[in-house]
């Protein structure tokens, strides 16, 4: 592991000025002079175009549970590359697609298995936001301060990141109620009253709530959990009410918490779960996996369906989400993403009892936060994660500050690998705080 080289390196560099010159200054950031560029990846490392290796703490945004580049995944893929690379999905579909939605459905909790596929999350929720409106005739959503489900029109109006959403407020759906998500250490008896109320607007007002909509664990918003009674309140209001209940497992489905689903931690089961991410372990692919009766709300197709996309049901993309389910499934990752996370966070709760800055751990299985107090909060953490990138380890600030730092490597990843990047994480806070 190289000893804190100066990064960018000269092709990054490069590559950073050809890519400033072409993409929207929007996307990538390139303050002060670039990000690095990655090359190769694989399981729990990462090598840039200058040839410097890192452990990963990202997964790629949760992506690569079974970590990168797997072979069994990466066979897959090239396999059905030479077969069949794309189809009408939604028209004449491959056999791929048929295998997927079977294996959701005997994995998915409850009597979970009526898919819609897509391409990005935000579509999987806006799937869901959908069948809820065919499913009640309700078009209010409920959804929570800090919920990030995406940034396409229909998921950004339940996007619970004001910094997201103002820009385009003009043009998006003005009937979502934002609540308060509580912290696991807090009561969620005020939570759950500010929702029964959103529920009980009158059936004749503008917008009725037909939805409610919530990670059971927050990603972006800093690796929240909230109290365990939480979601099961959540799934009585609805019932009493009369609202769909989607739980958005984007970031957290596929053993990152230590279960398969989130929901599983308590026994919940919602009406709608919508998956990403991990899902493929590689390629685009969403799905909004439903209970039969609220599915049954869309109309049959008669040759034009009324939910679609282009890319719907890719051969591809469904050949890569068996076999990385295979993969989780085969390796015992989810046991495992367990058993790691109890050790990011004792290492998180050992920094809290050191440093006053660093609050207790939150998060669920590899899915951890360690937060940091005070006004320095996000220049600390931005300090530390660029300190950990010099150092060859790859760890990203969440939640709407910036003061989380995010916990999230391949579930897959080596034990010393993430040991040794827990130090790296500690010598950088030790650094950041003198």
């Amino acid at each position: 592991m190289p000893d804190r080289p100066s990064l960018p390196g000269p092709r990054s560099r490069e590559l950073g000025a050809r890519l400033a010159a072409v993409e929207c200054r929007t996307i990538t950031r390139m303050d002060p002079v670039g990000p690095i560029f990655w090359a190769a990846a694989s399981g729990g490392k990462v090598r840039d175009a200058d040839g410097h290796e890192y452990i990963d703490l990202t997964a790629g945004f949760g992506v690569a549970a079974g970590g990168h580049a797997h072979p069994a995944v990466a066979e897959a893929i090239a396999r059905q590359a030479g077969i069949l690379a794309h189809g009408l999905g939604d028209i004449q579909p491959a056999e791929a697609k048929v295998a997927l939605l079977e294996r959701l459905a005997d994995l998915t909790p409850g009597d979970l298995g009526v898919t819609i596929l897509a391409s990005a999350g935000a579509e999987a929720v806006e799937a869901a936001l959908k069948t809820a409106l065919l499913a009640t005739g309700k078009p209010g959503i409920v959804a929570f301060e800090g919920g990030y489900h995406g940034l396409t029109y229909g998921a950004l109006a339940a996007n619970g990141r004001p910094d997201f959403r103002e820009p385009f407020s003009r043009q998006l759906y003005a009937g979502v109620v934002f609540l308060p998500f509580p912290r696991a250490d807090e009561d969620p008896d005020g939570a759950l009253a500010a929702v029964a109320g959103a529920l009980g607007r009158a059936e004749s007002s503008p917008d009725p709530v037909g939805a409610v909509l919530v990670e059971p664990v927050q990603g972006r918003g800093g690796m929240i959990d909230p109290p365990p009674a939480f979601l099961p309140g959540l799934r009585a209001l609805c019932d009493e009410r009369g609202a769909l209940m989607i739980a958005d497992e984007i970031y957290t489905g596929f053993g990152r918490t230590g279960r398969w689903f989130a929901v599983e931690h308590t026994g919940v089961v919602p009406d709608i779960l919508t998956l990403g991410k991990a899902l493929s372990g590689a390629l685009p692919l969403s799905a909004a996996v439903g209970r039969p009766g609220a599915m049954a709300a869309w109309p049959p197709s008669r040759g034009e369906s009324l939910h679609t996309s282009t890319f719907l049901g890719n051969p591809i993309s469904c050949a890569a989400a068996l076999a990385h389910i295979d993969v989780i499934e085969r390796e015992g990752l989810v046991e495992r993403a367990d058993s790691l996370g109890r050790t990011v966070a004792d290492r998180i709760e050992q920094w809290s009892v050191r440093w006053a800055e660093v609050e207790p751990p939150s998060g669920l299985g590899l899915m951890r936060g360690a937060r940091l107090r005070g006004e320095r909060a996000r220049q600390l953490a931005g300090a530390v994660a660029d300190g950990a990138l010099s150092s060859g380890v790859i760890l990203v600030a969440e939640g709407p500050g910036a003061d989380t730092l995010a916990f999230t490597p391949p579930l897959a990843i080596a034990e010393v690998d993430l040991v040794r990047a827990l130090d790296v994480v500690g010598e950088e806070l030790a650094r950041a705080l003198r």
